[in-house]
């Protein structure tokens, strides 16, 4: 450790990398994984299958109606992930030097990742908001739409009709969704790169492909019914005497909880499930690849 300490670059790119290559990551694997978010909104917000959902999106809207709210997918990756990677990488490297360079246990890397989505959806909430409502707009009825052109259109849009403080609509469920996502995520990912590695000797592409299976698979169990509170509460409407449908997130939770019984929070899981993994997976490979180009250039 005393070598590594002192062979550390200095200056500000050591600190900033973990942020950028984390944002990097997230924004490349959102231009492949917008499509199926898409849809599993649309689920969401009760439109049927995925099948269903998916012929009608392209018979009525046309392909370009899958890449619907794309800019703001990536204004969330840039702001989201940018702070949850980066945090967590930071964070779980001062827990390993207080540790003595020892590996960290399982509930420290819980920890490390409920810290680092929290903060990660503090800073990306705006843009989430601006997400979910651009891919929830052509549900509406067409005098209700907002016709977002962009997200900084969006987010331009709500300061001046809502107010700044409207830009963190939802953000308690939001915080609440990303911190169960990112302890399933990025605590399952750390210690199955050690299982994977160290248990099973398995070399470096086969340990990248299946941690981040097991990565995704526990990020969409972790955190759907979050989500699926989340958006809800994002994308409801006043009725005409300028009434909520839910009161909060947790009014939201008891009212959906008696209707539909705790399945109903797993609404669209299989189409959520085959979303967040690969979404997972091709960041995690994205950001081995990206790591590996720095090394290859110096950075």
């Amino acid at each position: 450790m005393g070598d590594e300490k002192k062979s550390k670059p200095a200056g500000v790119w050591p600190t900033v990398k973990p942020f950028v290559n984390g944002g990097a990551s997230g924004m490349l694997a959102t231009c492949v994984i917008q499509p199926i978010d898409m849809v599993k909104v649309r689920i969401q917000l009760g439109q049927g299958s995925a099948g269903h959902v998916t012929s009608t999106m392209f018979k009525n809207e046309g392909i370009t109606a899958f890449y619907k709210g794309l800019s703001a997918g990536l204004l969330r990756q840039a702001t989201y992930t940018t702070a949850r990677l980066g945090s967590f990488r930071i964070l779980t490297n001062k827990a390993i030097e207080a540790n003595d360079g020892k590996p960290l246990p399982l509930y420290q890397k819980a920890l490390c990742g409920l810290t680092a989505g929290a903060i990660g959806a503090t800073v990306g909430s705006p843009a989430d908001l601006a997400l979910i409502r651009m891919q929830a707009d052509a549900t509406l009825p067409a005098a209700q739409r907002r016709n977002y052109t962009n997200a900084f259109h969006a987010l331009y849009r709500i300061v001046s009709d809502e107010g700044v403080l409207a830009l963190w609509k939802g953000a308690g469920p939001t915080v609440v969704r990303a911190m169960a996502l990112n302890m399933g995520m990025l605590a399952s990912y750390d210690q199955s790169v050690e299982f994977f590695k160290d248990s099973l000797g398995f070399g470096e592409a086969a340990t990248v492909l299946g941690a981040s299976t097991v990565s995704g698979f526990f990020a969409a169990a972790c955190s759907l019914p979050f989500d699926y509170v989340k958006t809800q509460i994002q994308k409801m409407q006043p009725d005409a005497e300028g009434k909520f449908p839910f009161n909060g997130s947790l009014d939201c939770a008891l009212k959906t909880f008696k209707s539909g019984g705790p399945f109903k929070f797993y609404t669209g899981f299989p189409v959520y499930c085959v979303r967040i993994a690969p979404h997972v997976m091709m960041t995690w490979i994205f950001l081995n690849q990206i790591q590996k180009l720095e090394k290859s250039v110096g950075l």
